[in-house]
């Protein structure tokens, strides 16, 4: 599978799909607030990642506000939230085959263009 998690209102998301380039064009784009995430794609991308606390962003602006950062989260709390409200998954997120790179951080972007 070849797809790729983003918002497309979100301009470090734009800036890091415009970084990648056109090699991206062969996978499938999914906007996350437009087209929310399925329970099969959530459950594809944590069998690849290894959890779902992995696929999510404790630092959506909703994590603090509805007090989850006070709680002790399972992996079905994190599986929960992230179909619940797009803003809790970590993104951008680019599934290569087998390999999945999750997030912004400037090591996970280099990794995932290095895989194109």
């Amino acid at each position: 599978m070849k797809k790729i998690y983003h918002l497309s209102s979100c301009s470090t998301n734009q800036r890091i799909l415009k970084e990648w380039g056109t090699k991206i064009k062969s996978f499938e784009m999914k906007d996350i607030k437009a087209d929310p995430i399925t329970p099969t794609e959530i459950d594809e991308m944590k069998k690849i990642a290894g959890s779902y606390e992995a696929l999510f962003s404790k630092v959506a602006l909703k994590y603090r506000s509805l007090g989850l950062n006070e709680m002790k989260l399972t992996e079905k709390d994190y599986r929960k939230y992230i179909l619940q409200e797009y803003t809790f998954l970590k993104r951008p997120v680019m599934v290569n085959g087998d390999h999945i790179f999750i997030g912004n951080a400037a090591k996970n972007v280099a990794s995932a263009k290095a895989s194109l």
